[in-house]
C-alpha cells in the first residue's frame, strides 16, 4: 500500500519513511506543500500523513485544496504535528482530516493509527452525497460546488443535507420544519422560506443550474433539472 508523507523536516521524513517501508508500505516524501499536494492529486494512495507547518503551502490549506478535488476526497488524512491546541486539533478534522497526532509521538501508535485508516475502507454513499456538481461530506461537513468551498453555518448544512438525502423528493414546509427546526410549522412564520432563501444564495446563485426549487403551494424539491 502506498503513503504519502509531507514533511519539511529532513530527519523526521527519512524517520516515516524508513519506519513505514519496514512496515511493508511504499512511502512518498514530500517537503514543502506544493509538491504534496501535486503529488496527493497526481498519484494514488491510501493514505496521506501530513505536518501542519510546511514551506510554501501550509498542512490546512494543503487539505482544505485536497478535499476540493474529485480524486482527494476519499483519501484518508492523518496530521501529525507539533502543534498541540486543542483548536489546532479541533481545526484539523474540521477541515476534513480523519485523526490527528501531537508530536513527538511514539511510531507504534502512528502505525496502529495509520492501520485503523486504511481498515475503515472509503466513505460509505450515504456519507457522500453528490447532486450534479455539488457535494457533501457529511462526516467531514464539507460542502462544495464547481469544485469551490461553500461555508454554512450548522442549521444551513442541515437543511441542506436533508435536501440532498431526498433529493427528487417534494418536502413540504412543514416537514421541513418539523426536521430541521424540530417545531411544528405555523403558517404566519416564514422562518423556512427565510432559511432556503439564504440557502439559495450560497449554493445556486455563485453559479449556473440552480437547484433547489419552489413547487407553488406545496414546499420544495433538490434537483437538477434541464
Amino acid at each position: 500500500m502506498r503513503i504519502l508523507v509531507v514533511e519539511d523536516e529532513p530527519r523526521a521524513g527519512d524517520y516515516l519513511r524508513q519506519g513505514l517501508g519496514e512496515a511493508g508500505f511504499v512511502v512518498d516524501v514530500a517537503r514543502d506543500g506544493h509538491t504534496g499536494l501535486h503529488l496527493a492529486t497526481e498519484q494514488a494512495y491510501e493514505l496521506i500523513v501530513l505536518d501542519v507547518m510546511l514551506p510554501g503551502m501550509d498542512g490546512w490549506t494543503l487539505l482544505r485544496r485536497l478535499r476540493e478535488t474529485a480524486s482527494g476526497r476519499q483519501i484518508p488524512v492523518l496530521f501529525l504535528s507539533a502543534r498541540d491546541a486543542l483548536a489546532d486539533r479541533v481545526k484539523g478534522l474540521e477541515l476534513g482530516a480523519d485523526d490527528y497526532l501531537v508530536k513527538p509521538f511514539a511510531f507504534a501508535e502512528l502505525l496502529a493509527r495509520i492501520r485503523t485508516l486504511l481498515r475503515r475502507g472509503p466513505l460509505r454513499e450515504e456519507e457522500l452525497l453528490t447532486i450534479d456538481d455539488l457535494r457533501m461530506n457529511v462526516p467531514a461537513r464539507t460542502v462544495t460546488r464547481a469544485a469551490q468551498r461553500i461555508h454554512l453555518s450548522a442549521r444551513e448544512f442541515h437543511l441542506l443535507h436533508l435536501f440532498m438525502r431526498r433529493q427528487g423528493e417534494v418536502l413540504s414546509r412543514t416537514e421541513i420544519a418539523s426536521q430541521v427546526w424540530d417545531m411544528n410549522f405555523d403558517s404566519d412564520t416564514n422562518v423556512v422560506d427565510v432559511a432556503v432563501r439564504r440557502l439559495r444564495q450560497r449554493i445556486d446563485d455563485p453559479v449556473p443550474g440552480r437547484l433547489i426549487h419552489a413547487v407553488r403551494g406545496m414546499g420544495y424539491v433538490c434537483e437538477l433539472r434541464a
